[in-house]
């Protein structure tokens, strides 16, 4: 539709396109040109040059919301924040020589050039010049012959990077048949599959996952052709001959140009320009660029030429700006269709779209489907067109929403945080690890042995007193890494046979039952206690849900809908909403607190601190200003007359919404009619505070939040105890954080705190050393004497401490100079920058969870990450600092929260005590205790309770794993999988996947990835299966060795297991089969062995064999 409009607009501009004059275009805003351009770009060759890169980037976004795919490129700047930083991009350098790449091939090809968007800084610097880049592409075509190393060795020659796996720009990787490259003309890498020397398949694949995403017929590998260099060429200079260019003024592009070739470097940590000549070897001065202009044809669009020009006129009106005024949106709207208007809504989200339908019938407008069409695409800005009799009305502006525009480099920039990531998962040398039998050991690498003349890949293990296990590869999910914060320093390894990690297990398994056990009761309660059903939504509701400035992620939406169904049943609701600062909770909990409102019921909203609370207290008044809702709040700021006159009206009703901390726990607080009680970062309260909240709780809805994400493992174990909503997801279109990596100098500082306070905003300083804080405030004070600045760290009293963050939250200081504290402190949305100092000595989440204290309004956010230079740094600091650096987006959070979780010792999901146990034996395997004592408890004391979940008892329930020992050479092979950390990712995800769908998946990915699957891989595939299937049937060991498989049956003999119908059955297969199997007992062990096992298959076949008598 967008297309047809674009027509429509483009008409006027295109009846004067071919003439000799230059074009004068008025009256337009910026959405309605894009449009309108593309008309132009569809004929002629065009390059829209912006003011700046925010101009540009929302020009580029219109243009290709209106355009067939691929019919528009982005050419940006080569460097961070300006080329005189010396700062490279990798993701810009790839946008910059894709727009190259397409010049080439357009001139070698004779086609139409796409669209491309710039802008004055990007102009200004050089490219290689035709000469040295023409004829420097490979086209490679499906069934061409041709080698892996003639390939290779182009990619050498063009600077390629060779190495295992690819993740950035300009890196190729070979294994085996499969070539992988990261091309400077592809916004995802390639993967090239061959036959000998025959291209078997062409794809392209995702850098996070490393698996195809597409298959090609050809493609253009090409060399970085948009880096500058010495005897660069203007980008403009290179344009086809009859090319376009739309720009704001004749002056403007011009002067920018020349603004930026005399700006001197500034050189922050050794990756700048020595001087001013250095940096001007790679720019293109005024006169060039002016050359350049004079054989392109202008079309200016916001002020007229000092030459003589045609003028296209365009009478047009922005949209109108109605801050949520929906009943001026109704009257607008019923306007433009009485002057005879077509209209349309445009929203790339159908969930807003819908809401706006539904506010809209609200009011009585009726048949709105057809009366006010939805286009589901979006631009920046919406307009009215009188002349066309055209109106068209984003959704973002409606809504009063920050629009958020995606660049093609965002796919190249996730290399550096996947790698960050998985170095993270990586097993490496001398890392600390947990074997759940064994308990805290060092890593010592994959080895292989020799078993029996077969060799074996296995995990080394060291521990106390120079003991060494080896653990084979079927064991590996018995592995997990053991992460405390200087764990390596204060850790002692575990002593094998001392029994001491067994009493550690025991202990942390009566714990964790005690919590259990408390959680399932209080659940049962709950269950057999009466309570309130909520009414469905009123309209109220919807409207004040409309009003939202954000668009909903998709796992706020599914928590809404959960919480409100919970309300609606008639037995409380006991519900934990899980998710990251930043992703949306406070926005759930005030929906549900107003869906209580609604019924007549009144709201308790408890926190931990007293900030916390005058925090909360400004959101929900400020969410729910023009609604029927009265909010108060309690704390220790109040004065006692205050407290009083408060404590009575919320006995009285006339308080419908209370805030507090602990204190509203106290007997003097009376509720009229409490309906729902509102916990945020509920594993922060104390046990008396949370025995007080049972009295409370039994029949009043609850609402618990925490900002840890549970792991998916913990969430099943809880199920049928709690109730969980994760919100996983950031919100989409939160203004990035522009993260700016530099040193500590005093003119970086000045100009930071300055331009803040320019704009009538805040500044964090984040310096996490008490000793000096005072001095680095005392740097900002000299250079910024008109700041007030004030200091905050632990070490102050709590009460000195809050009022410091709540006068900083009320803007009666400038700068906040303070430790980590304020990692989960008050939320100032006027606080736009944030400077850390030492950000190297920060981890990955703690980075996350800082930048995350800006950037929570609609105003651009900026975070300075102050590093030594970065060559002094190691490589794992270094791509820490990058990575977060590359990342601006909130979308990273998640994965680095739950990568990073062990650190920030996330056992508090369910409450600080257990801390210790966390620490005794490292997050992971504590999470596999838990899950087994839950389990346990679920089977035996609340069977009753959970007799669904347990009706059909397999033998598997007897015992909690099967053990799986091989002497078959089973294993991924260096040749097929290099470097040994993948390997290690590889077999642990294996290990740990059940069902035969997982094992297909898998299976799938290793081919897609590494190619045809060597025998022995094939057969390692199948040992899961083999794990599971053995479980069903209660055997507790397979081993399989010399060509015979012994099968373990459980030792106890008294275990209800020797009465059960799985036993019968396998006795009877036993029976059937004397002449391959026999039945023995050795030692008290009853043990099934089958002879001539020569190959895993067969073993396999005998177990499915006997598993098909249990199905059937």
């Amino acid at each position: 539709m967008l297309e047809q409009i674009a027509k429509q607009l483009g008409a006027p501009l295109m009846s004067f396109i071919g003439g000799a004059r230059p074009i004068y275009i008025s009256g337009l805003n910026t959405s309605m040109l894009a449009l309108s351009l593309t008309q132009v770009g569809e004929k002629y060759p065009l390059i829209v040059c912006a003011d700046d890169a925010e101009e540009a980037g929302y020009l580029y976004a219109d243009l290709e919301a209106s355009l067939t795919p691929n019919k528009v490129l982005f050419f940006p700047s080569a460097y961070k924040r300006a080329a005189k930083y010396g700062h490279r991009d990798d993701a810009a350098s790839l946008m910059r020589s894709m727009v190259m790449s397409a010049i080439l091939s357009s001139r070698d090809e004779g086609e139409l050039l796409p669209i491309i968007v710039s802008y004055p800084e990007a102009l200004a610097e050089s490219v290689q010049p035709p000469c040295e880049g023409e004829g420097e592409s490979l086209t490679l075509k499906r069934g061409q012959h041709i080698s892996q190393k003639t390939i290779m060795e182009q990619l050498y020659a063009w600077g390629y990077e060779r190495t295992d796996y690819v993740y950035e720009v300009g890196q190729y990787a070979q294994r085996g048949s499969i070539l992988d490259i990261y091309s400077y003309s592809s916004e995802q890498p390639y993967r090239l599959d061959f036959w000998d020397d025959e291209l078997e398949s062409l794809r392209t694949f995702e850098i996070e996952s490393q698996l195809s995403v597409a298959q090609h017929e050809s493609i253009t590998i090409a060399p970085d052709l948009g880096s500058s260099s010495a005897s660069g060429v203007s980008l403009l200079s290179m344009l086809p001959q009859g090319t376009y260019i739309a720009m704001s003024d004749e002056h403007y592009l011009t002067d920018r140009i020349a603004y930026t070739w005399e700006d001197a470097p500034e050189i922050s940590d050794g990756e700048g320009f020595e001087s001013l000549a250095d940096l001007q070897a790679i720019l293109i001065d005024k006169e060039h660029t002016n050359e350049a202009l004079h054989a392109l044809k202008p079309i200016y669009y916001r002020s007229a030429p000092s030459v003589p020009y045609e003028q296209v006129q365009f009478e047009s009106k922005s949209q109108l700006v109605l801050g949520k005024d929906y009943d001026a949106l109704k009257a607008e709207l019923q306007h433009l269709q009485d002057e005879g208007y077509k209209t349309y809504l445009l929203s790339s989200d159908k969930k807003q779209s819908e809401r706006i339908y539904e506010i809209l019938f609200e009011r009585g407008l009726e048949d709105i489907e057809t009366t006010f069409p939805v286009i589901e695409s979006t631009l920046h800005e919406g307009f009215i067109y009188p002349s066309a009799r055209l109106a068209l009305f984003t959704e973002h502006q409606i809504f009063g929403r920050y629009h958020k525009y995606n660049l093609r480099s965002d796919k190249a920039r996730s290399g550096k945080i996947t790698l960050s990531l998985k170095e993270l998962s990586t097993f490496n040398l001398g890392d600390l690890v947990v074997h759940s039998e064994h308990g805290i050991g060092r890593f010592g690498g994959l080895i292989t042995m020799d078993l029996g003349g077969r060799s074996q890949e296995c995990v080394k293990i060291e521990y106390n007193k120079g003991d060494t296990i080896y653990v084979n590869l079927h064991s590996l999910h018995k592995l997990s890494h053991y992460r405390q914060r200087d764990a390596a320093e204060s850790v002692s390894l575990s002593t094998i046979g001392s029994g001491a990690w067994q009493r550690i297990k025991e202990k942390t398994k009566k714990h964790v039952k005690d919590i259990a056990r408390d959680l399932i009761k209080l659940y049962a309660k709950r269950k057999e206690s009466e309570g309130f059903a909520y009414s469905p939504d009123s309209y109220l509701q919807h409207e004040m849900e409309a009003s939202f400035a954000y668009v909903e992620t998709p796992d706020q939406i599914r928590a809404i809908e959960a919480i409100k169904q919970d309300m609606e049943r008639p037995y409380p609701m006991d519900r934990l909403l899980c998710g990251d600062v930043g992703f949306g909770k406070t926005e759930v909990a005030i929906r549900a607190a107003f869906k209580a409102v609604a019924d007549g019921k009144q709201v308790a909203v408890l926190v931990p601190t007293t900030v916390l609370a005058y925090q909360h207290y400004r959101t929900f008044r400020q969410r729910l200003d023009e609604l029927p809702v009265r909010v108060g709040y309690i704390s220790r700021a109040k004065t006692a007359k205050e407290l009083k006159s408060t404590l009575a009206e919320l006995k009285e009703g006339k308080i419908d919404i209370i805030i507090g901390t602990h204190r509203l726990t106290s007997k003097d607080v009376v509720f009229k009619d409490l309906g729902l009680l509102i916990i945020d970062e509920e594993q922060k309260f104390g046990v008396a505070t949370k025995e007080k909240l049972r009295r409370l709780q039994v029949n009043v809805d609850t609402l618990a939040m925490s900002a840890t994400p549970i792991p998916r493992t913990l969430q099943f174990s809880l199920m049928g105890a709690r109730e969980i909503s994760n919100l996983n997801t950031p919100p989409s279109n939160r203004v990035p954080v522009e993260t700016i990596l530099t040193r500590f100098t005093a003119d970086g500082i000045r100009e930071a705190v300055n331009f803040e306070l320019s704009r009538n905003g805040q500044v964090y300083v984040v310096h996490n050393r008490i000793q000096n804080i005072e001095e680095v405030a005392a740097v900002i004070r000299r250079e910024v004497p008109d700041a007030r600045v004030v200091v905050g760290h632990g070490q102050m009293s709590p009460t000195e401490l809050e009022q410091i963050l709540i006068d900083f939250g009320q803007h009666d200081y400038d700068v906040l100079v303070a430790t980590t504290i304020i990692e989960n402190g008050i939320d100032v949305p006027n606080a736009n920058t944030i400077i850390i100092n030492d950000a190297h000595r920060y981890g990955l989440s703690e980075l996350h969870q800082l930048r995350g204290r800006v950037g929570r309004s609609n105003r651009k956010a900026f975070c300075y990450m102050l590093t030594p230079p970065l060559a002094t740094l190691s490589d794992e600091s270094r791509r820490r600092v990058r990575a977060i650096e590359n990342f601006s987006d909130l979308g990273s959070g998640v994965r680095i929260a739950l990568q990073d979780l062990d650190i920030r010792g996330a056992g508090n999901a369910l409450g600080a005590e257990q801390s210790g146990f966390i620490a005794d034996m490292g997050y992971e395997t504590y999470q596999k205790v838990f899950t087994e004592a839950v389990r346990e408890l679920k089977s035996t004391e609340f069977a009753e309770l959970y007799q669904d979940e347990s009706a059909p008892l397999k033998a598997g329930h007897f015992i909690t794993e099967t053990l799986v020992e091989t002497d078959f050479p089973l294993s991924l092979p260096e040749y097929y999988v290099p470097q040994d950390a993948e390997r290690i990712l590889l077999y642990k995800e294996l290990d740990d996947l059940v069902t035969d769908e997982e094992l297909t998946a898998y299976k799938e990915r290793l081919i897609d990835r590494f190619g045809a699957l060597p025998k022995e891989t094939e057969d390692l595939i199948q040992i899961p299966r083999l794990r599971r299937l053995a479980q069903d049937l209660g055997f507790e060991k397979i081993a399989l060795r010399s060509n015979v498989m012994s099968i373990f049956l459980p030792a106890d003999s008294s275990n209800p297991y020797y009465k059960s119908e799985t036993f019968g059955l396998v006795l009877s297969y036993v029976a059937s089969h004397t002449k391959q199997c026999e039945f023995r007992e050795r030692n008290g062990r009853h043990i099934i062995r089958f002879k001539d096992i020569e190959h895993l298959s067969q073993a396999l076949t005998h177990i499915e064999s006997m598993h098909a008598g249990l199905e059937g």
